[in-house]
């Protein structure tokens, strides 16, 4: 059996509950040094460095002329991608594009009658830069990264956003990310993969800018990278492997169930996909449609082993337990595959992206919905949002006083400073008020 379902009050799905909840784990230590070597190597050699890794695990042939793809690569992808790919990826930008615009911060100000101004000043970032996985080689290009991590930089005003992507063994880059990066307005991209992309652009190379900001999905070395430079450069956030919870009740089909538990499990043999029904009969029906499933995808293998190993299945009693499970848990994607999903949808305390009904694959999200897809994971989500404009943008205070407004606050400045044993800091009010 792929997977055995537990009873949620039962010892058993107990401890099935706990070791979801107590899920969160570190970026993996097993490449810390070799990601620690990578970065001080990048950042005391630059370029070298960058050329030398990347020839030695992505192109060979790869020189510093070429470390920067030219405005011939860029025009010539135009011609190697076909018109639907062209209509499709018109269509997600604008979806993408409308959602985020809506997330824009202004900056405000507050005026008080005795002629003190405080408010808050809205900036982007200088520079932004965008880690693209090279996927299988460049045969899956993982167009979907460029636009969720491309757009909201530039709906934020970032004027210099900067995409790495490592090059394919004969130092190409797929058209589909050029073309991508294109039609949202970027054209500074850089063959460069891995620990040593993140390394170059969190300390700059001759030929690779540094960035304030550094965004984008990878495997440990760049989740490493990442987790490194972090501090002094902002991150996205630190993912781990991606998952999905389902709530369902007999009113959900379960070939949409299975299928979108094989959706989250083809990504990764870590990957996490669970099922909490109020209805027990849904689990054997899953089950069977998930044997069903499994032969027809291209990753079946990938899927039955995230499934087999991590995959879970929970009967809950009734809507309320499942709905506070799911907030127990605060998972990455959270599907609502029930008789009326919005009454619901208030009780919701804790997840990435909520998915309501059963129309509402996962999928939509991933892709074309327009919500941002990089989701907080590993319980991340009591805290943690989607990446979104505001990942772009920082806030400076706003602080002015008039003269009578500083003689009115004087004393209680004063009084606090002295409290706190800092009189340099009372005595900067003290002169300008002549005391």
């Amino acid at each position: 059996m792929l997977i055995s379902p537990v009873v949620l009050t039962s010892p058993e799905g107990e401890n099935v509950l706990n070791e979801l909840i107590d899920r969160f784990q570190a970026a993996d230590s097993t490449c810390r040094q070799s990601v620690t070597e990578i970065l001080e190597a990048v950042k005391n050699s630059k370029d070298e460095a960058v050329l030398s890794y990347g020839r030695k695990f992505d192109a060979p042939n790869l020189t510093v002329e070429h470390l920067q793809v030219s405005s011939e690569e860029l025009q010539k992808a135009y011609e190697l991608v076909d018109d639907e790919f062209l209509d499709t990826l018109g269509r997600a930008i604008e979806r993408i594009q409308t959602f985020h615009e809506r997330e824009m911060e202004d900056s405000w100000l507050q005026t008080r009658e005795d002629g003190t101004i405080v408010g808050r000043l809205v900036r982007p970032v200088d520079s932004a830069g965008l880690y693209v996985p090279g996927g299988k080689g460049g045969s899956t290009p993982l167009v979907s990264s460029v636009l969720m991590n491309g757009i909201p930089a530039g709906i934020a005003g970032v004027n210099q956003r900067v995409m790495v992507t490592p090059p394919a063994e004969d130092g190409s880059v797929s058209p589909h990310l050029l073309v991508a990066a294109q039609e949202i307005g970027i054209t500074e991209i850089y063959k460069a993969g891995s620990a040593w992309a993140i390394a170059a652009l969190a300390y700059g190379t001759e030929t690779i800018p540094k960035a304030d900001v550094i965004v984008g999905p990878g495997n440990q070395y760049v989740t490493e990278a990442k987790r490194q430079v972090s501090g002094m450069v902002r991150i996205d956030m630190i993912a781990g492997p991606s998952e999905v919870l389902i709530v369902a009740d007999k009113t959900a089909s379960a070939a949409s169930v299975a299928a979108d538990m094989l959706a989250q499990a083809e990504h990764d043999p870590l990957a996490l996909a669970i099922l909490v029904t109020t209805h027990e009969p849904l689990a054997g029906l899953v089950l069977a449609e998930l044997e069903r499933q499994l032969p027809q995808l291209s990753r079946q293998e990938i899927a039955r082993t995230s499934l087999e190993d991590r995959g879970v299945m929970l009967i809950a009693k009734d809507l309320e337990e499942a709905i506070e499970v799911a907030n127990g848990i605060a998972i990455e994607h959270l599907e609502l595959m029930i008789e009326d999903p919005w009454a619901q949808l208030p009780h919701i305390r804790h997840a990435g992206a909520i998915f309501l009904g059963s129309n509402t694959p996962e999928a939509a999200g991933d892709y074309f919905a327009g919500p941002n897809h990089v989701l907080p994971t590993m319980g991340t989500a009591r805290f943690a949002s989607a990446l979104g404009v505001e990942t772009f943008l920082k806030k400076s205070s706003i602080i002015s006083y008039s003269k009578g407004a500083l003689a009115a606050d004087g004393e209680h400045i004063m009084r606090l400073a002295r409290l706190e044993g800092l009189s340099a800091h009372a005595n900067s009010v003290a002169v300008r008020l002549g005391k």
